[in-house]
C-alpha cells in the first residue's frame, strides 16, 4: 500500500523527531521472521525504551539526513527494521539479544555519536552494562577505600583493646608482688 504525500511527510517528521532524541540507531534485516517473533521483539523493545520501526528506506534516509545517523544512509537497503533508543546501549542490546536466539534477524549496522558501527561494533555496544549497573559499580568503587579504611581502623582498635586487656593483668600482678 503506497502512502500519499502528506502521509509520507508525517512519517518523515515522526522519524526525524525520534532521531533527534535518540543516541543510538541499529538497523537489522528481518527477512523470514514470523509475526509472533516480531511481536515478541517489539514488546521487549518497548519495555526497554527502544522504538522499533519498519520503514521505507527512502523515507528513513530523508528522515535521518542531517542528523548523526546520516552515516548509515548507504546501508539502508532491503527489508530493515530501525531501532532508535535514547539510552546509548538499549537498542543494540535488544537487537543483539534477539539475534542470538533468532538467526533470521541479521544485524546490518548501527550508529552512535555520529559514527557508523559495523556488526561487531553493535555487538560490543550491546555488551556494555546498563547505566544502572555502571552507576552501581562506580558507587562500589567509591565506597571500597572507605570501607577498607574502616576495617583497618576497627582491627587496630581491636588489637589495642586486646593489648590493653593483656597489659592490665600483668600490671595487677606487678602491683601485688
Amino acid at each position: 500500500m503506497s502512502l500519499n504525500r502528506s502521509e509520507k511527510e508525517a512519517v518523515i517528521n515522526e522519524v526525524t523527531s525520534l532521531a533527534a532524541k535518540a543516541q543510538t540507531l541499529v538497523i537489522a534485516e528481518y527477512r523470514g521472521i514470523t509475526v509472533a517473533d516480531m511481536t515478541k521483539l517489539r514488546v521487549d523493545a518497548r519495555s526497554k525504551g527502544v522504538t522499533l520501526n519498519v520503514l521505507k528506506n527512502t523515507l528513513a534516509r530523508r528522515a535521518v539526513a542531517g542528523s548523526g545517523f546520516d552515516v548509515l544512509a548507504d546501508q539502508m537497503t532491503g527489508p530493515l527494521i530501525y531501532g532508535f533508543s535514547e539510552d546509548a546501549v538499549a537498542a543494540a542490546k535488544v537487537v543483539a539479544d534477539f539475534a542470538k536466539t533468532n538467526d533470521k534477524l541479521v544485524i546490518r549496522g548501527g550508529a552512535f555519536a555520529g559514527k557508523a558501527l559495523d556488526v561487531n561494533g553493535v555487538k560490543q555496544l550491546a555488551n556494555i552494562p546498563s547505566k544502572e549497573v555502571l552507576l552501581a559499580q562506580l558507587l562500589g568503587l567509591m565506597q571500597s577505600p572507605i570501607s577498607r579504611t574502616a576495617r583497618v581502623l576497627a582491627a587496630l582498635a581491636e588489637q589495642r583493646g586486646a593489648g590493653a586487656a593483656e597489659a592490665a593483668p600483668a600490671e595487677a600482678e606487678a602491683v601485688a608482688a
